[in-house]
């Protein structure tokens, strides 16, 4: 209607200047994945760790902006090295992490504990300590429950075997040194490195942990088994008990 008697035309509203993710505008994200992929070719070691958790993340979630999940995660967990450690329930908690997610990252923290085993298997473990070390944090360090590891060695200290004997609580884990030697002798093991974690992230040894040690070295002597050590892994670090005269 217009004329005279018409009333005024409503006045158009100015446009505002699209926002990136606005219609017909590309996501912010285009081209990021390009350029992350770029980055960690050039240089791995500079990324953070949750600009590493989005290059696993891309793999199980094809398309859109991971960004966000990858900073929940590290939020929630703590790390890298946390996150693929996590339990998969409670990763699950995280918005945006499905299986595909979890699969996915399961599978970093698998093949992060094959590549540590690898540099212990086969080789003589007491001239590769450092290796043992990154292999007991690896599969050790962030589980959230106690967990009582034994390294089988033979006549060489070359390992022959790696069990997990016991997993317990947060702060306990059984351990029956009689059984520990009684799987010493079928495997024909000469020499065994006890491990165990402790989910509060401190490694120093508890009264149990030393009157168990000493237990099962007392019952390994007779057998001509040597215990060479016991460490204890924490986030924090860890302990040895040779190092601290405790063996």
């Amino acid at each position: 209607m217009s004329g005279p008697g018409a009333p005024p035309a409503p006045r158009r509203r100015r446009q505002a200047a699209a926002a990136p993710d606005g219609p017909g505008m590309p996501p912010h994200y285009l081209g990021h994945r390009q350029r992350l992929r770029e980055r960690f070719a050039a240089s791995p070691e500079t990324l953070p760790d949750y600009e590493l958790l989005e290059l696993v993340l891309f793999g199980a979630i094809t398309r859109g902006d991971v960004k966000p999940i990858a900073k929940a995660l590290i939020a929630r967990f703590g790390s890298f090295a946390e996150v693929v450690s996590a339990p998969p329930e409670l990763l699950g908690e995280t918005k945006g992490v499905g299986p595909a997610v979890i699969h996915a990252l399961k599978l970093v923290e698998a093949a992060a504990r094959r590549v540590a085993l690898g540099a212990v298997r086969n080789r003589q473990v007491l001239g590769s300590w450092s290796s043992v070390l990154d292999y007991c944090r690896t599969a050790m360090a962030f589980a959230e429950r106690e967990e009582f590891r034994l390294l089988f060695l033979d006549k060489k200290n070359g390992l022959i075997g790696d069990e997990v004997m016991q997993r317990g609580t947060v702060d306990h884990t059984p351990v029956y040194p009689r059984e520990v030697l009684r799987r010493a002798l079928q495997l024909n093991a000469s020499a065994l490195i006890l491990v165990h974690n402790h989910p509060s992230g401190d490694p120093a040894p508890s009264r149990a942990d030393i009157e168990m040690t000493r237990e099962i070295v007392s019952l390994a002597e007779p057998m001509g088994i040597v215990v060479h050590d016991h460490l204890i892994i924490g986030r924090k670090g860890h302990a040895s008990f040779r190092a601290l005269g405790l063996l």
